[in-house]
């Protein structure tokens, strides 16, 4: 069994060392893509981000993440100094420029930019924020379930750092992914401040109970586009679903468990804390709400 492996396990793709990157405007080789070290994402985490994926040529639901990418800006008092079009421009631009068509994943960063002094202050980013698009040719390769370890780690409250946020800042799912590779897991299982399961250190988390789909209530998780599809197919086909506080004894007890994210779509999960999750391997339920996303998929890129 391979030791770990991650939720956005990719094969290798030799055309990746030769994408070029869309830097504040300019499209440059992967090896000149460099920010200045007074940049605010690099000297404090100040920025907000979103992750895209391309399927048959279109950007998969482009407009649900403009809309986060914009609201995340505005929540942090952050000008993009672009508008939605220019930025969905850039963005066609880049997918031009590296020719690509399907499985190619974007990560789009946008940061408070150069500061004058090396210091806090909002203030002192003065020139103007950076922007940059990494798109890399990327086609999910995870070869088994993974595996997750509850963590110390929490996902906190919004008056510390709105968890809702797609921040630069992720120092805290970072510290719980090595504390769940320490405990000989892929990833970890986060709790909220009451003690309910909540998501991963990556993506969102699912378990399913005697044919029942169930997550977090989303006070406390990503703001997740794939868990917002993820629960309208549910409620669309017949599935039942339920945003609701649970704990560990219900997810040690789950028939199913898997996560949801942009780039890997649904990951089954086969053990959480050392507990076998079913059978331990993906279950009849995820495989149906698997084929829902792939149908919706076809359609919204067809």
């Amino acid at each position: 069994m391979t030791d770990h492996v991650t939720t956005h396990e990719a094969e290798d793709d030799a055309r990746n060392e030769g994408i070029l990157i869309w830097l504040n405007g300019a499209l440059v080789p992967r090896d000149q893509a460099v920010v200045s070290v007074y940049d605010s994402g690099f000297m404090l985490g100040d920025g907000v981000w979103e992750g895209l994926r391309l399927y048959n040529g279109k950007w998969a639901f482009l407009d649900d993440h403009m809309d986060r990418l914009f609201e995340a800006a505005r929540a942090i008092d952050l000008d993009i100094g672009m508008t939605r079009e220019q930025v969905v421009a850039a963005l066609l631009g880049t997918q031009r420029a590296n020719a690509m068509h399907t499985d190619a994943h974007a990560r789009l960063m946008v940061t408070r930019g150069v500061k004058s002094r090396p210091f806090q202050h909002p203030g002192l980013s003065r020139q103007g924020p950076t922007m940059t698009i990494i798109m890399e040719h990327s086609r999910p390769s995870i070869p088994r379930p993974i595996r997750l370890a509850t963590v110390p780690h929490i996902r906190g409250l919004p008056m510390s750092q709105d968890p809702k946020l797609n921040s630069h800042s992720k120092l805290n799912c970072v510290l719980a992914c090595i504390a769940a590779e320490k405990a000989g897991a892929d990833e970890a299982l986060m709790l909220d401040v009451h003690g309910f399961v909540n998501t991963t250190n990556a993506c969102n988390f699912f378990i399913v109970r005697r044919g029942e789909v169930w997550t977090s209530t989303g006070d406390y998780c990503m703001n997740g586009i794939t868990r917002a599809k993820v629960i309208a197919l549910c409620r669309e086909n017949g599935i039942p679903v339920h945003e609701r506080n649970y704990s560990l004894v219900d997810t040690y007890s789950a028939d199913e468990a898997f996560l949801t994210g942009t780039f890997g779509a649904q990951t089954p999960v086969a053990e959480v804390d050392g507990r076998r999750i079913g059978t331990g391997e993906m279950g009849s339920v995820t495989t149906r709400i698997r084929e829902l996303y792939k149908a919706l998929i076809q359609r919204e890129t067809a």
